[in-house]
């Protein structure tokens, strides 16, 4: 007996989608995948070529602070929402999760904040803040601005993107090494490398994930960034 009319059209339909569903799978993820290569490689200039001109003008100094503030912004953030403007074709602040639990997130970051504070604490003692760490890099980059510079292309950006293409736990896993790859340039360059350090990294990364995860808001991965760098230079002199 020939199959009926339904269900031929309902065979061509499956048949339709399954040799689609690739094809869409991979213009979803070619972007993506050519914005992290190129955004990685391009930060490995950063220390070779960036970081000595900069700090050329006196690490101290408040022009120092301005122009790695900038550089920063323009080089982390600025593709971020040209990409969601121009590519996705969405609402930046909207898709970034900026617009919405900002109550929530102080809550959220707060507790992580105080739990991070007494971590800080059982391992290095007292708060030791030092004149030597307080620069204008120090109070505008490292405490107020890093968060933002930083969570917007992983957590805000990136989390999505593979969360929506592999699920949550792939995409903060993978994020999270991402993090880590990017701040290796700047250890070797330096000459700062240490394994305890890259294991906080991920650690504080999968950390971030999950604290966007289940607040849903950036404002929560943000603040408890920039409050743990505050910290770890700032007050307790890392």
């Amino acid at each position: 007996m020939p199959p009926s009319p339904l269900a031929r059209r309902s065979f061509t339909r499956r048949r339709h989608m399954a040799t689609t569903m690739p094809t869409r799978a991979g213009a979803r993820l070619a972007p993506i995948l050519v914005y992290v290569g190129v955004f990685h490689l391009a930060w490995i200039a950063w220390p070779f070529v960036v970081y000595p001109r900069l700090i050329a003008l006196g690490e101290r100094t408040l022009l120092y602070a301005l122009l790695n503030i900038t550089i920063r912004i323009l080089v982390w953030v600025v593709p971020v929402f040209l990409y969601l403007r121009h590519v996705d074709h969405v609402e930046p602040l909207a898709y970034l999760k900026l617009t919405d639990g900002f109550r929530r997130a102080v809550a959220v970051a707060a507790i992580v904040t105080a739990l991070n504070f007494l971590g800080y604490m059982a391992r290095f003692g007292l708060p030791h803040p030092s004149a030597a760490h307080l620069t204008w890099n120090s109070l505008l980059g490292t405490s107020f601005l890093v968060g933002f510079i930083e969570e917007i292309p992983y957590r805000g950006f990136m989390l999505q993107k593979f969360t929506d293409l592999l699920g949550f736990p792939w995409a903060g896993l993978l994020t999270s090494v991402l993090f880590l790859v990017v701040h290796l340039p700047g250890w070797l360059a330096l000459r700062v490398f240490a394994w305890d350090t890259a294991a906080f990294v991920f650690v504080f990364a999968v950390l971030m994930a999950l604290l966007v995860r289940y607040s849903k808001s950036l404002w929560a991965s943000i603040l408890t960034h920039s409050a743990n760098d505050c910290l770890s230079v700032v007050v307790f002199g890392r």
